[in-house]
């Protein structure tokens, strides 16, 4: 896993190693130059005529240490210092203070002349306020040149936070990111400005935020083997979970069939689908492996005993919005003991009864998409991705559940537990379906035997990690919902190999 803290962890994780371990900010700053120069040169940065735009803060100095070392190789380097004098933290005046000992040119508005590169060192991640006057026209400025672009640990302009652009940013072709990826330039809009990110290592004690709920983080391919459901040799089909899929409507056979099916690739021992009627003889067609329940009209002490039977349920997809659907959403909220996840028109539904989350005695986890979540917290979706963050959080506060709010960057919220955000995946994955599969992926986990929390974690990296490798075989135009099933089939088989791979290497220890 990595973390991805905000800028004021990241600068209480600085103060923490300079104060706790004993690294000056000096020598902090010195790897940071390093750092940077050494992902230019691996990128292939035409470093033959940089300009540098520093301010007056510890950003500022990582700059004129860049600069710095530029000119030690020869580089042609130019500085603008846009900051204030009196503002200059103690370390950027030693370092502006040496490059004008070398006799680096420093300007205080931009010069003239035409530039291979470009580093923005202005403003860091302390940034809090919107971007104005001489500052926003640099900026401006420096966008326009044409020439490679690089940002010291996060494009100048974005919240490190929440990745809004304050009143205007650099828009960056490489951010050199220290220690950790900030969640600003993870979350968009920030992700387009910060173009490429490398993280450098220079030395900063990320141990600080070890079991702390508010700093966020994502996953890696190589976290998937640890945390997959154990699967024992032996079980049978029970051990791995009764699922009920209380899904689609009459025309929506396919929702049912995608959940249903996403849920036995992960592992699922039994899936149950409650449906309409006219789904029935589809469904058994597609999917001989499920057992197909079917209903005409509402039927209470039907739903309370498939409810009893079940080790866990999912509601909603296809599921429609009627008399029929409302009724089986509120009988399974309130009927329902074990694990239930709820998505789509199940959803909808919640917006017109918000209470069930409360009174509702089954876990919960709910996986609105962007318009789905603006329904439930009664705002519009251009106000929700304004403060989307401080929402998700409101939301779990108030209600006892687990939210996986699904966009570009999805993230997976629980009061008292860190934010998860989803960094994997791709465009492909915008198609219809995409949802359906998602519910069966986590379903399946939490059939599995993992927990709630760590099904909907698991859950969305992997369905991601399965689009990416269908966009791998088939290109992202081309696939399909169903394409995720397979790719996440085959991102479970490789996961297993490898732990199956290391319980080899342990035994032959």
């Amino acid at each position: 896993m990595r973390y991805l803290p905000d800028g004021t962890w990241m600068q209480k994780a600085d103060a923490h190693t300079i104060r706790e371990i004993g690294i000056p900010s000096v020598v902090l700053m010195e790897h940071a130059a390093w750092s940077t120069l050494e992902a230019m040169e691996r990128e292939e940065i035409d470093c033959s005529r940089v300009l540098v735009a520093c301010g007056s803060g510890n950003n500022g100095g990582d700059g004129f240490a860049v600069a710095r070392l530029l000119a030690g190789k020869k580089a042609q380097v130019d500085v603008v210092f846009a900051g204030r004098e009196a503002s200059l933290t103690e370390e950027c005046r030693i370092q502006k203070q040496i490059c004008e000992n070398l006799g680096i040119s420093i300007y205080r508005e931009l010069p003239k002349g035409e530039y291979t590169a470009v580093v923005d060192a202005l403003f860091g991640v302390g940034l809090s306020r919107e971007v104005g006057g001489v500052y926003a026209e640099l900026l401006e400025k420096l966008n326009a040149m044409p020439c490679q672009k690089v940002s010291v640990d996060i494009p100048s302009g974005i919240c490190a936070a929440s990745g809004a652009v304050l009143g205007c940013a650099f828009r960056a072709d490489l951010t050199v990111a220290f220690q950790c990826e900030k969640l600003g330039t993870v979350l968009f809009p920030g992700r387009d400005y910060a173009g490429k990110v490398i993280t450098a290592d220079i030395g900063i004690d990320t141990s600080f935020f070890e079991g702390r709920a508010d700093i966020a983080y994502t996953l890696e391919k190589s976290d998937l083997p640890a945390r997959l459901p154990v699967r024992r040799a032996d079980s049978h089909k029970g051990t791995y979970g009764k699922v009920l899929m209380i899904t689609g409507s009459r025309g929506m056979a396919g929702a049912a069939y995608l959940s249903a099916r996403a849920a036995y690739t992960c592992g699922a021992g039994l899936v149950r689908i409650y449906t309409e009627e006219s789904n029935r003889a589809v469904l058994q067609q597609l999917l001989p492996e499920a057992i197909v329940t079917s209903y005409e009209r509402y039927d209470g002490e039907q739903l309370l005993s498939l409810l009893q039977w079940a080790d866990v349920v999912c509601i909603g997809c296809g599921l429609g919005q009627d008399g029929t659907s409302e009724s089986l959403l509120k009988g399974t909220l309130r009927g329902s003991r074990v694990p239930c996840l709820v998505d789509a028109d199940g959803i909808n539904l919640l917006a017109c009864h918000t209470r069930l989350l409360s009174e509702s005695l089954a876990p919960l986890i709910l996986t609105p998409h962007m318009k789905e979540m603006s329904g439930l917290l009664g705002c519009s979706v251009a106000e929700l991705q304004e403060s989307r963050m401080s929402r998700l959080h409101e939301f779990t506060e108030q209600y006892p559940v687990i939210c996986a709010l699904k966009d570009s960057r999805t993230i997976v919220a629980r009061h008292k537990k860190p934010d998860f955000v989803n960094t994997a995946g791709n465009h492909g994955m915008a198609k219809g379906g995409s949802g359906d599969v998602l519910s069966g992926v986590i379903t399946g986990l939490m059939a599995g035997g993992l927990g709630v929390y760590e099904s909907a974690v698991l859950g969305v990296y992997l369905h991601a990690c399965g689009g990416d490798a269908a966009r791998k075989k088939l290109g992202s135009y081309s696939m399909l919902a169903e394409d995720l099933i397979c790719g996440v089939g085959e991102c479970l088989k490789e996961a297993e190999e490898q732990n199956i791979k290391i319980s080899r290497q342990k035994r032959n220890l």
